[in-house]
């Protein structure tokens, strides 16, 4: 299924992180793609948020993860950039956090072998012409997060 959700500020954009992370579950994993700037890591910041884990976050640029632990699951926060390819990701065990905990993957898009079946993917687009809005243009893969969408405000 394809979703699609406007953000006008920031604020609107940590507010649909947090309502997203309502759903999440362990073994889920969100890929988070588009240019510098767009949103990418304000949207982690709402889903960690979600799980009183506003002040903890940093950028993995340098680390490829960081690992925050909520009170029932980890939350692993990748950022895959600096990597070449999927085979860099498997070098680093990357395929084994699918099963340990929430998965959140920045630059997800240079891993596309190493997904697994079932995974939300939502591509965030500046608009030109406004500075502050964003397009977050979500595509579910796979049938399990079809549900996610359906009781969410989605402009």
């Amino acid at each position: 299924m394809e979703y699609q959700f406007t953000s006008s500020c920031a604020e609107d954009t940590l507010h649909f992180a947090k309502q997203l992370a309502s759903h999440l579950q362990p073994k889920d994993i969100v890929v988070l793609t588009g240019e510098l700037g767009s949103g990418k890591t304000k949207f982690v910041e709402g889903v960690l948020s979600y799980f009183g884990l506003e002040n903890m976050i940093s950028s993995p640029t340098f680390t490829i993860v960081n690992q925050y632990d909520t009170a029932n699951f980890p939350i692993f926060h990748f950022d895959v950039y600096r990597l070449q390819d999927a085979d860099s990701f498997y070098e680093i065990g990357g395929e084994e956090y699918f099963e340990k905990g929430l998965c959140l993957i920045e630059w997800g898009e240079i891993i596309q072998e190493a997904l697994p079946r079932e995974y939300i993917h939502i591509f965030f687009e500046k608009k030109a012409s406004h500075e502050k809005i964003r397009t977050l243009n979500i595509k579910t893969v796979g049938e399990r997060f079809s549900h996610y969408f359906e009781r969410m405000i989605i402009k």
